[in-house]
């Protein structure tokens, strides 16, 4: 799926994962200290992966996990600071929705407080609380 400003959003996955660790450290997300190998098996283990790019530059993913039944859990939706505000995370949610629509699975994600207005203009709305468990020391 193309659109005007030249976003391409797809499932085809880098050729290099560099790409996803690039776009990792431009979010800030690197802090378990991932490789690029570790990031191209959390895609491949992923029920389903929407990739954004503008040319050939990675600018944004989203992931799935799921049971494939009954629940599918919206993750890792990122889009790379300088792509941000143009309506790339708005069309890999969209995609993101719609294999979970095609499949009858219900999409559900987690956010921080402050990205809860944003989802909420795509129809999520609060119904839990999320926990992480803190990893221990090495």
């Amino acid at each position: 799926m193309s659109s005007p400003n030249g976003i391409r959003i797809t499932e085809e996955p880098p050729a290099d994962f560099r790409a996803v660790f690039q776009l990792y450290r431009e979010l800030a997300w690197d802090a378990l200290g991932l490789t690029a190998d570790d990031l191209e098996g959390m895609c491949q283990q992923s029920w389903f992966v929407s990739y954004a790019y503008h040319g050939d530059r990675l600018v944004g993913m989203g992931r799935i996990l799921s049971d494939g039944v009954i629940t599918g859990i919206i993750c890792g939706l990122g889009v790379s600071p300088n792509h941000q505000g143009i309506g790339i995370g708005r069309k890999l949610m969209d995609q993101l929705i719609e294999q979970c629509d095609r499949h009858r699975i219900i999409p559900q994600l987690m956010c921080s407080e402050s990205l809860e207005p944003y989802y909420e203009t795509m129809g999520f709305e609060k119904f839990a609380i999320g926990m992480t468990r803190k990893r221990k020391s090495e």
